[in-house]
């Protein structure tokens, strides 16, 4: 009789455990969700675009809208300069942010306002390099561009950085449906947890 009470207690136990972990997973997606809909306002000296996939020499359609989203900034005068960042990820073909650079000086961006870092594979690697550019540019103040639900953890990565930076979400972006938008906030509320717990790490991310 006293083993049996032992065992209900321990899965009553369990049980509030489990509660408690998916109460606590489910308002770090809530925070992620709500955080990807500030947009930051006024001027910065610069604007860092996150790195995301290049197909051959164009952009993924999630890459394009964040680049879309920086020319959109710079042509409203909210920034001078433009910084993609992301390398390759497979050898024989551009960088990232050679595509990126490409793509916005045919769109009318002078390329002397362009800088690009063609190393950086992930989103801790994006920033740490981009920071590095920012220091010998002397850029002192940044908007970060990637897709909304990427934000709340590009931006603690950023403040782990100590970088002067405020989020810029993209006003467009491919993961429109339940199902993508799901699966991206699945995803980012993982990592935003290994953040959190780990800190800044640099290992590898898949491409979007």
């Amino acid at each position: 009789m006293k083993r049996q009470s032992i065992q209900i207690r321990l899965k009553q136990v369990m049980l509030i455990v489990i509660v408690l972990l998916v109460t606590g997973f489910l308002t770090l997606a809530y925070d992620i969700f709500q955080f990807g809909n500030q947009q930051a306002q006024g001027t910065s000296d610069a604007v860092v675009v996150l790195g995301a996939a290049a197909w051959g020499n164009k952009p993924s359609p999630v890459y394009r809208e964040r680049i879309n989203e920086a020319l959109r900034l710079y042509k409203e005068g909210r920034v001078k300069r433009l910084i993609f960042t992301g390398g390759t990820r497979e050898a024989g073909f551009p960088s990232e942010a050679e595509v990126a650079r490409k793509f916005a000086v045919q769109h009318g961006i002078p390329v002397e306002s362009i800088l690009i870092d063609t190393k950086s594979r992930t989103t801790v690697q994006n920033l740490v390099q981009a920071k590095e550019l920012m220091n010998a540019a002397g850029i002192h103040s940044v908007l970060l561009v990637s897709d909304p639900l990427h934000m709340r953890r590009v931006m603690a990565i950023a403040e782990a950085l100590s970088l002067d930076a405020s989020p810029a979400p993209t006003e467009s972006s491919r993961f429109q449906s339940w199902t993508t938008r799901g699966g991206f906030l699945w995803r980012e509320t993982w990592l935003y947890i290994d953040h959190l717990v780990m800190g800044i790490q640099t290992t590898s991310e898949n491409p979007l």
